[in-house]
């Protein structure tokens, strides 16, 4: 399942309260709540019951109205929107002033269930706003993230001695310029007016043809154009922003729209053309935005300085240092038969002329059915074959039609120009075997559409990148190429993200989108959308 654990009912009466003098009506007037249900996550209502068995006192009453700190606390979960979260998931019916009884007891009894509930609601918001709402790594093996715990008494305890409660809270959010950004971006988009533009999905038009769809396309295009495209073809939407006819003009136009989606570009307008322009339509943004909020969570609030940061849907990798990007790259990431994970590590070495240890899947999916008609096809193309002692043994002589999945030898590539990790690779050990390098494959940094890997990632600029971590210059790196295979350690702690942001700030703040090319944001929000419906057990 996507989704944490199901809210059970907590009873708070259940809890078996530590007599005390102070907090003896307090204990007796939760003690008499039989007939009251709170629905809360099983770990927030196990803090409950432990932190009110050992303090049996209000945090958000003081005589018999709400305070200042309650005040405060309602205000920030009605703000929950703002960081893209579902305000319904903290909502609490605040009693009405004086309350709405004269009856002492029963006054009592409300102002008991109403402190059980907002102290519920917020620490489900103190741990959303640290955690995220949904748990990644049991969404799916491609996300890969260490928990971040939160000691939920330890809140209860913070908040009952602190009159900084909206502090507190948002500082459980993390701290960094991009979730702000994000935030900012967020709402512009709630507050605009903007209408949508809907294009018929099943538009076919080609050079010299008329529709009257063509100038809703062509605003599409003006509307989302980034710096180099609009430079390029600016003047001529502006000039035929109203125009009907496919004219020649605009062919180069719609081609460059293609290609930049990764279709081949034949200037031919289709269903892929108008579905990949529709993909940055308020709407779509508006849940990149969220989901980008959402994972932005799973990740440390500081990123960190030096760092390396990879977003696979922009096919980019950038250097990060003092708030400057001292290097950006393209890279190739994961088909989508196999993906990149999302998760973070630290760098530690640097990996020149490299041995390719290929992956048994590789061996097996890719290598085997060639070995069975070739089997000194490995000794020619410059691999060593070893058996599971360690012996090397020509590929010759193994007999590769007798196996199937599973392949008792390994299978290594000597460093070369035709090696698959080209002239280095940047090491973070982790358990998906995914690292940075070089590749011999230049021609596939032109493309547009680059998710094109076994799962590494490619760089286009290796050696660019390997001075950076190192802390070095190009020249050094292109010296160290000269002497073979040798490997350095990065002495500095260098944080590498291998991230999935279809939203995503550039350093100014600037929010720029990208395709779903593992189609994750999808499946995402339907995780996000059945926690909200499990929270909300009336509905």
């Amino acid at each position: 399942s996507a989704l944490a654990a199901a809210p059970q009912p907590a009873i708070p009466q259940d809890a078996a309260f530590v007599p005390s003098a102070t907090g003896a009506a307090f204990r007796d007037a939760v003690a008499s709540l039989s007939d009251y249900e709170l629905y809360a996550e099983p770990d927030i209502a196990k803090a409950l019951i432990a932190y009110y068995s050992a303090n049996p006192d209000f945090i958000w009453i003081s005589g018999t109205s709400l305070n200042s700190r309650a005040q405060d606390a309602v205000r920030v979960l009605g703000e929950a929107a703002s960081y893209g979260l579902a305000p319904a998931d903290y909502t609490v019916e605040v009693p009405a002033a004086g309350t709405s009884t004269t009856d002492a007891n029963a006054q009592l009894k409300e102002l008991v269930r109403f402190e059980m509930a907002l102290s519920a609601r917020v620490l489900r918001y103190a741990h959303d706003a640290q955690n995220g709402r949904v748990e990644p790594n049991r969404m799916t093996g491609y996300y890969d993230f260490p928990a971040k715990p939160l000691d939920l008494q330890g809140v209860l305890k913070t908040l009952a001695h602190t009159q900084e409660v909206r502090t507190y809270l948002e500082s459980r959010h993390p701290q960094n310029a991009e979730y702000q950004a994000l935030r900012v971006e967020l709402e512009a988009l709630q507050a605009s007016a903007e209408n949508e533009i809907v294009v018929d999905p099943k538009l076919l038009l080609k050079p010299g043809e008329t529709s009257p769809e063509l100038p809703k396309l062509l605003t599409l295009i003006a509307r989302n154009l980034d710096d180099e495209m609009g430079g390029a073809y600016g003047e001529i939407l502006s000039r035929l922003a109203t125009s009907d006819v496919y004219v020649p003009e605009l062919v180069p136009v719609i081609e460059a729209v293609q290609q930049k989606a990764g279709m081949k570009g034949d200037g031919v307008i289709g269903p892929r053309t108008v579905a990949s322009l529709a993909g940055t339509s308020k709407a779509d943004k508006l849940l990149k935005v969220e989901v980008a909020l959402e994972e932005l969570r799973w990740l440390p609030s500081d990123l960190g300085s030096p760092r390396v940061f990879i977003n696979q849907p922009a096919f980019t990798a950038s250097y990060i240092d003092n708030g400057e990007e001292k290097l950006k790259t393209r890279v190739v990431v994961g088909r989508t038969t196999n993906q990149t994970a999302f998760f973070y590590d630290q760098i530690k070495q640097v990996d020149f002329h490299p041995y390719w240890g290929v992956p048994q899947s590789i061996i097996v999916n890719e290598m085997l059915p060639r070995l069975r008609n070739d089997p000194g096809y490995l000794d020619r193309a410059g691999y060593e074959v070893t058996d599971s002692s360690g012996k090397r043994i020509p590929s010759s002589a193994v007999n590769w039609g007798a196996y199937g999945s599973n392949i008792p030898y390994s299978v290594r590539q000597q460093p070369s120009e035709a090696n698959a990790l080209g002239e280095l690779k940047i090491l973070f050990p982790n358990k998906h075997a995914i690292y940075m390098h070089d590749t011999p494959q230049k021609s596939f940094f032109q493309r547009d559409m680059r998710a094109l890997s076994h799962g590494c990632v490619r760089l286009q600029d290796p050696r660019g990148m390997a001075a950076a971590v190192l802390g070095t210059s190009v020249d050094y790196i292109a010296e160290k190429l000269k002497h073979g295979h040798a490997t350095e350690n990065v002495t500095r702690t260098i944080p590498v993200y291998v991230a999935y942001f279809t939203a995503w700030p550039d350093l100014s703040g600037k929010v720029e989108y990208f395709g779903d090319v593992y189609d994750r944001d999808t499946r995402l929000k339907q995780a996000l959308d059945a926690t909200e419906a499990v929270r909300s057990p009336s509905s």
